[in-house]
């Protein structure tokens, strides 16, 4: 099971910051956070940037128990 940690919109749509989701890839995993969580979650999903053991990944990477997920919504500058 890898562990996914949702930030700022992301955590707001699945109403958590952290679940465990038991899937064999990135893609997998987000697939069964969006199942879990709804279209609202899935529509922020869209625009978040995803990362494996703080590094960019892709969907196709593989994940095992000890991996983590983090879901990145992007966010704004600050002000002037």
């Amino acid at each position: 099971m890898a562990t996914v940690r949702f930030f700022a919109a992301a955590r707001e749509a699945a109403a958590t910051s952290v679940e465990t989701i038991n899937a064999g890839t990135v893609g997998a995993v987000l697939a069964e956070a969006g199942a879990r969580h709804g279209p609202h979650f899935v529509a922020v999903l869209g625009q978040c940037r995803v990362w494996l053991n703080g590094e960019p990944t892709d969907l196709e990477a593989a994940v095992s128990e000890r991996d983590e997920i983090a879901v990145l919504p992007p966010v704004s500058g600050g002000a002037r």
